[in-house]
């Protein structure tokens, strides 16, 4: 059944009113027609089994049949990423939502890129927040990933809370695996630098605040390939990757 995010404010007690781009992408795309049933989730966990109940050319409206609720198996892993060159992020965001990351949090590091201006920045994050729902849609997660806006290193790694944190260091000796608890962690940050690398300020800051500087073996990997590899790790370890059905 086909599948599609939508604001949580979108659904009524009895139906729900689609989005302009929706509507597109089930004329032209699809082809759906009026009884056509099709699967929309509010991003928070809800469910909504519709059957389509009117289809013009840039307004649709679905009856719901059904609504459950869904809750994430992946371990909860947030992605402390410094911002890489290009349109790199847009890699690190679609792979790392494939790959059950539940929250990226983009920072400002010294040896990162600049911030551009307020527009291109607004622009930039809405276009994040697309890829980042179309991830979600494609891999059939039922919570959308949380997007924090761009903010300075310090600040994130003040407010990070998670249980276990790891800091992708290539000047650190640590190995991962002598890094990961026995037991599975409620909750895990991965800091990830930018294609530089981190500085030893950065470095010592992080450790201040419970980082724990690892590598993760001989190779050297990219800024964006860096972090969904160490996911994919804590996916299997701790997580759904390494889930068998009975």
């Amino acid at each position: 059944m086909h599948r599609f995010f939508l604001h949580p404010e979108a659904f009524g007690d009895n139906e729900t009113i689609l989005p302009d781009d929706v509507v597109h992408h089930l004329k032209t795309v699809l082809r759906l027609a009026v009884g056509d049933e099709l699967l929309l989730l509010d991003g928070l966990g809800s469910l909504y089994h519709c059957r389509l109940k009117t289809l013009g050319k840039h307004a649709a409206t679905a009856l719901i049949l059904k609504c459950w609720s869904e809750q994430e198996t992946a371990l909860p892993v947030q992605l402390i990423q410094s911002l890489p060159k290009g349109d790199k992020m847009d890699l690190v965001l679609q792979k790392g939502t494939e790959l059950g990351i539940t929250s990226f949090s983009p920072v400002v590091s010294e040896r990162g890129i600049p911030q551009p201006s307020d527009d291109r920045r607004s622009k930039r994050h809405q276009r994040w927040q697309k890829i980042i729902q179309e991830a979600s849609r494609q891999s059939r997660r039922p919570v959308l990933p949380r997007l924090d806006e761009v903010q300075p290193l310090v600040r994130v790694l003040t407010d990070c809370n998670a249980n276990l944190r790891l800091m992708l260091w290539e000047e650190e000796c640590l190995p991962l695996s002598a890094a990961l608890p026995e037991a599975p962690p409620s909750s895990v940050a991965i800091l990830v630098g930018p294609e530089g690398g981190f500085s030893d300020k950065e470095a010592a800051l992080a450790r201040q605040h419970n980082f724990q500087p690892v590598r993760i073996g001989p190779r050297i990997l990219r800024s964006e390939t860096a972090g969904f590899a160490v996911a994919s790790i804590l996916q299997y370890t701790y997580g759904d990757l390494g889930y068998r059905e009975p």
